[in-house]
């Protein structure tokens, strides 16, 4: 079963993901959720999400940390790691490409953007 886990400390933003994978859920895909990055790479060591959406400010472990350590110190290249972040700079666009994330997306984002890139990664019909 196909899985995708939001990252995220941002109650609001959660929900409003959740809000937008319900379709997903419908066609098989489990969602799951971290409020810290610290929670987010246990879920991803324990769960093997296919999809991440991953925050970079986060308590305990920041997003730039997380990305990092799934990609390159845990050699996870099959989760696909979208940073999804309201930091904008092309300073920070740079460094998420550098620590391996697969995309960097800024709030507000479009959310038929991320339902039809989920998709795509999932492999899921809509």
């Amino acid at each position: 079963m196909p899985k995708i886990l939001i990252v995220d400390d941002e109650p609001h933003i959660t929900l409003l993901m959740e809000q937008i994978f319900e379709d997903f859920e419908e066609r098989g895909v489990d969602i799951l959720t971290a409020d810290n990055g610290e929670e987010g790479l246990e879920i991803i060591k324990k769960e093997k999400p296919e999809l991440v959406f991953l925050d970079i400010m986060m308590p305990i472990m920041n997003g730039f940390d997380v990305c990092d350590e799934v990609k390159n110190k845990l050699g996870l290249k099959d989760v696909y790691i979208i940073l999804l972040t309201a930091k904008g700079q092309e300073l920070d666009r740079k460094k998420g490409m550098e620590v391996g994330a697969d995309m960097y997306v800024t709030k507000p984002f479009q959310k038929k953007y991320i339902i039809e890139k989920a998709a795509e990664v999932l492999g899921v019909e809509l």
